[in-house]
């Protein structure tokens, strides 16, 4: 190949590459205006002191020290854990058991898969003032069918103990989302598997626990760190169950004072910019050891192909 047909070679890459960055200057563009310098300046902010109305002071990492002592950031930190590990782990498994309900061959299938769905359609809003309703300790009906089956009548909207059971209970009602996805990933599996295992005399749970589960563990993964990532930054919820019920933000005792809405309260109540930013960063570092955790975990237990 002549030196004439090299420069003509990389002319035409240098056109292509040209080509390509004009269709995505428009994603471009919006990266670095709207999430890149955003987060550049959230770190900025959180090493001074600002008020939105006049000019940031620089302090250096005064903010950082003070979330160690502040007792709320610990408060909502704990609120915020709670709903982590009581809310999303029975919400996947509930999520999975439909979704193995779902994936059996019935008449109707595409109907009761489109009605798990719906409730997942209503803006969250919506829901949680909808279930605002149901859960009223006086006329609603979580409290009028608990009572006729004999069991304990709580006032989930005013008792401390109670406000984030009610939320928990209310996050079945929008796992139509992680159903379906457990519903596709159900139907990747070989039936192959199922079939040599019922001729080596396995029953329902061997093949659940030695071929469903391990098929499906990638998607587990994935709906693991993006349910820890959703719910460590919850906030319409409990400012919706706080602010509908006549409470202030935080609810009964800061039993809902979760890190989003404390977040939230920091910075357009309180007009503390600069800590709502260390806050923000703290809730990255959080986030992201978490992630990273489960990531170094998923060796043992998430299997890829024939890995099992």
């Amino acid at each position: 190949m002549n030196a004439g047909n090299q420069i003509g070679i990389r002319r035409r890459e240098r056109k292509r590459l040209l080509v390509g960055l004009l269709f995505i200057s428009p994603w471009l563009a919006g990266l670095l205006l709207f999430q890149l310098y955003p987060i550049l300046s959230s770190f900025y902010y959180s090493l001074t002191e600002y008020s939105l109305f006049t000019p940031p002071e620089w302090v250096g990492a005064a903010n950082y020290k003070e979330l160690f002592d502040d007792p709320k950031v610990w408060l909502s930190l704990y609120n915020t854990l709670f709903m982590t590990i009581f809310g999303l782990f029975p919400h996947l498994a509930f999520a999975l058991a439909i979704a193995l309900l779902l994936n059996r061959n019935v008449k109707g299938q595409s109907i009761y898969r489109t009605i798990y769905f719906l409730p997942t359609l209503v803006p969250i809003v919506a829901a949680t003032l909808l279930w605002m309703w149901l859960l009223n300790a006086q006329y609603g009906l979580i409290n009028e069918l608990a009572g006729r089956i004999g069991l304990p009548q709580p006032n989930w909207l005013l008792d401390p103990k109670w406000t984030k059971p009610a939320l928990v209970l209310m996050g079945f009602w929008g796992t139509g989302t992680a159903t379906i996805m457990y519903l596709a990933a159900l139907q990747e599996v070989p039936r192959m598997y199922y079939e040599a295992a019922e001729i080596d005399g396995a029953n329902a749970w061997q093949k659940f626990r030695q071929i469903t589960l391990p098929a499906i563990s990638p998607m587990t993964l994935f709906q693991v760190i993006m349910g820890i990532i959703g719910t460590l930054q919850l906030f319409t919820q409990g400012y919706v169950f706080a602010e509908g019920n006549g409470q202030a933000i935080g609810g009964p005792e800061n039993s809902l004072l979760f890190y989003g809405v404390y977040l939230y309260q920091t910075a357009f109540s309180f007009l503390r910019m600069g800590y709502a930013s260390a806050m923000a960063w703290l809730l990255f570092a959080v986030v992201f050891a978490l992630t990273i955790l489960v990531f170094k975990t998923s060796a043992k237990w998430v299997y890829y192909g024939g890995d099992r």
